[in-house]
């Protein structure tokens, strides 16, 4: 029996860890991958994902909200993971909405078209600002709808 100041002693389990080492580990395992502290990295990853409003600008409207995160990923990916990820992530994101893009500009031939061309485009930049600030606080994020083509 442990007195009121004693602390009772840990034992050590079959896996050689501790209960409070287990706990730990569980609780990491349940949050999942922690946050990123360095800040160069949470900056070029906010810019891979601002840099797909690169589609607002006049020249290459098309393709460069592709090119734009896929210039800064290709840059900084070798320097911090994070950036890799997040670059990844924006490319993939990107890619995706170009596709939408192109199907719901064919469907305007049906009529329905003409809602979901702007639909998409506000789609695009509601999340492309939650993944930017995501990525500027740290937290590793994940688009909604993405086609994963590079993992």
């Amino acid at each position: 029996m442990t007195k009121i100041n004693e602390t009772p002693q840990e034992q050590e389990k079959p896996g050689g860890q501790t209960e409070a080492e287990q706990t730990v580990v569980t609780q990491t395992a349940v949050r999942g991958p922690s946050k990123e502290v360095n800040r160069d990295a949470r900056m070029w990853a906010m810019f891979c994902h601002l840099a797909g409003l690169a589609m607002f600008i006049p020249f290459p409207p098309i393709i460069g909200n592709i090119i734009a995160p896929l210039i800064i990923w290709q840059i900084k990916k070798d320097d911090y993971p994070f950036v890799d990820e997040q670059g990844k992530e924006a490319f993939n994101f990107q890619l995706s909405i170009l596709i939408y893009g192109i199907v719901a500009g064919l469907l305007c031939f049906a009529c329905i078209g003409f809602v979901l061309v702007p639909a998409v485009a506000i789609f695009d930049v509601v999340f492309l600002l939650i993944a930017a600030i995501n990525a500027n606080e740290g937290n590793h994020y994940r688009y909604p709808l993405t086609i994963r083509f590079i993992k």
